[in-house]
Order: C-alpha cells, then sequence, then structure tokens
C-alpha cells in the first residue's frame, strides 16, 4: 500500500473512532438527562411534605433539629346560654342570655427533635376574643401546652406509620372560674389537663390517609368562690373528653396540595359545685369538617390555608386558619 492509501485508512480510522466517542458520549449525555437528579422532584417526598405541613400532630422531626411554626386561627361560636337564676326561696328563673364570640389566636409552635423517633413540642397562644352580643372583650395569653410525641416502630414499605403521644395544658389563658361572669371573657379553660391517643397514617401515593384517637383528663377546680348570679360557685369537676379524627391529603403537584379531615369529640358531663347545690351540665359533642389548602413558596416551605364549619350545636360556627415555618437564624442544627 503506498503512502496515499495508507493515509486514506488511517483517515478514515480515525473518523469512526471519532464517530465512536460522539455517540458515546451522546449516549451518556442522554442518560444522565434522563437520569434522576437529587434536586428533581419526588413525589414520595413532595407526598410526606404535604403531609406534614397539613396535619402538624403526626410530624417527627430527626434528632436535633428544631422548627419554629406560626399559626392564625379565627373562630366564630354563636350560642344562646340559658341560666337558672334564684329569684326567691327555691324559686329558680331561666335566663337566655345571646352569645358570639369572635377569637382570634396568634400562635407560636417550637419543635425539637429528641431522638429520630421522639419529638417535644410547646404551643404558645395569644388569644384576642370578642363577644359582640355583650360588647366585651379580652386580649391575653391563652392556655399553653407541651406534647411529647413518639414513634415506636419505624415506618416501612407498605404498612402504616403508628404515633403515640402525650400532651399537658396548662391554665395560663384567662380562667371562666376567675373575674364576673357578665362582664368579662376568658382565654382559657381554667384547669390542667393529661391527654394521651394515638396517630397513624397511610401512604397510597399520591394519597396519604390518617386518623387519631385519643383521651384527655381534666383535672378538677377548687376554690374558686365565684359569683354567678346570686349564687357562689366553690369547685369545678370537668368531664373528661374523647376525641376522635381522620382524613386525607393529597399532592396534586410538587407545588399545590389538598387535605380534607373529620374531626369529633364527646366531652363528659361537667360539675358545678354551688354553696348549697350541684349543677350537671350535659354532655357536649363537638363534631368540624377542616379543609386545608398548601401552597409550596420555596423548596423548603409550605404554606397551608384551612377553612372548616361546625356540624353540631356544640360547635364553633366557622373556622378560618394559616400556618407558616419560620426561618429565625441559629434555630436550624448544624
Amino acid at each position: 500500500m503506498d503512502f496515499k492509501g495508507f493515509a486514506c485508512v488511517a483517515a478514515l480510522a480515525l473518523l469512526a473512532s471519532t464517530i465512536a466517542i460522539a455517540e458515546e458520549a451522546t449516549n451518556e449525555d442522554a442518560r444522565d438527562a434522563l437520569a434522576k437528579k437529587e434536586t428533581d422532584a419526588d413525589s414520595a417526598k413532595a407526598l410526606e411534605q404535604v403531609f406534614q405541613a397539613a396535619e402538624k400532630s403526626y410530624t417527627l422531626l430527626k434528632k436535633g433539629e428544631r422548627q419554629l411554626t406560626y399559626g392564625f386561627d379565627y373562630t366564630l361560636m354563636r350560642d344562646t346560654r340559658l341560666q337558672a337564676v334564684r329569684s326567691g326561696e327555691n324559686v329558680y328563673s331561666v335566663l337566655a342570655q345571646s352569645e358570639a364570640q369572635h377569637t382570634f389566636t396568634n400562635s407560636f409552635t417550637f419543635d425539637y427533635g429528641i431522638w429520630d423517633n421522639l419529638t417535644f413540642s410547646m404551643r404558645l397562644p395569644f388569644v384576642a376574643k370578642y363577644d359582640t352580643e355583650r360588647d366585651i372583650h379580652a386580649y391575653s395569653l391563652g392556655d399553653i401546652s407541651a406534647t411529647l410525641r413518639w414513634q415506636p416502630w419505624a415506618a416501612g414499605r407498605g404498612r402504616p406509620v403508628t404515633t403515640l403521644y402525650a400532651t399537658l395544658g396548662l391554665p395560663t389563658g384567662d380562667s371562666p372560674y376567675k373575674g364576673n361572669v357578665q362582664d368579662d371573657v376568658s382565654t382559657g379553660n381554667g384547669f390542667y389537663s393529661l391527654g394521651a391517643g394515638a396517630n397513624m397514617s397511610y401512604v397510597i401515593d399520591p394519597v396519604v390517609l390518617y386518623g387519631s384517637l385519643g383521651y384527655t383528663y381534666n383535672m378538677k377546680v377548687d376554690d374558686i368562690h365565684q359569683n354567678q348570679y346570686g349564687e357562689e360557685l366553690e369547685k369545678v369537676v370537668p368531664g373528661d373528653t374523647v376525641n376522635f379524627a381522620m382524613g386525607m391529603a393529597y399532592a396534586l403537584s410538587y407545588d399545590v396540595s389538598l387535605a380534607t379531615s373529620y374531626q369529633m369529640a364527646y366531652s363528659f358531663k361537667n360539675k358545678y359545685y354551688f354553696n348549697d347545690r350541684t349543677v350537671e351540665a350535659p354532655e357536649q359533642t363537638s363534631a368540624i369538617m377542616n379543609f386545608s389548602l398548601g401552597l409550596r413558596t420555596s423548596p423548603d416551605y409550605i404554606v397551608n390555608v384551612n377553612a372548616g364549619f361546625g356540624l353540631t350545636e356544640d360547635s364553633p360556627d366557622v373556622l378560618l386558619g394559616v400556618s407558616l415555618p419560620l426561618d429565625i437564624q441559629g434555630l436550624k442544627a448544624q
């Protein structure tokens, strides 16, 4: 073979090699382009974040993680209160009093991961309450609560996640058993409470189903000495409460989600001890339907807006709320 023929063969070999390398690079680029990146949207991860944003009570943090959440809630409660008033010796008359209470609550909830499966939470509410029928109002701290949530079993594919919780309620708000019942409104329950229960959730992509069942023991209140329409209230034994909830969260997309829930609470009879008689209030049943919309404003933040309404006479008529995480320097674990 002469020099020209050899050069021609070499040129063809070089061209074939170049084409092969280019084709291999093109195939590699295609595989990289089709491969999932760490920054790409993950449906399971997005669904978990949606669920956590919609239902804070089901969220557990990793060890050392900290989270601060701001919430604003509005409730409207319309009712007609019946009060038996003594008008003579062993003679009582019934007084009907209309109430329309508007309650605005600004709350800050701090969550801290003690372990990967144990989270401590504290909620600090600030309450403004208006009774437009009686033209009275109150502004003060509400009842502070502290909660421990524990996940006894590790999460696994195809089985529900179970979380146990215990809650302590502190009577830090304005008590309904102090002051004048005709001229004051309360911002708290007025008694200590201890609650315990279980939450369960199950993922069926793109839906999370969840439910909870709990029991709250309400402690009695002694040494009240409150004047109520000519009688002295000395002691109150509030009835315990059984609560139940169920619902679902649905991820419409990586940035938008919907959730709906049904919440129900049954409270046993309250007992009121006056100086010469005991009065039992009837049981109360509260049932609420709640709907929420989650909007992702950044990769790490979801703003949750909710609206609901009561289904029984003992429930709030209207509920509105919004919650969002707060990014405060120094809160996040290093």
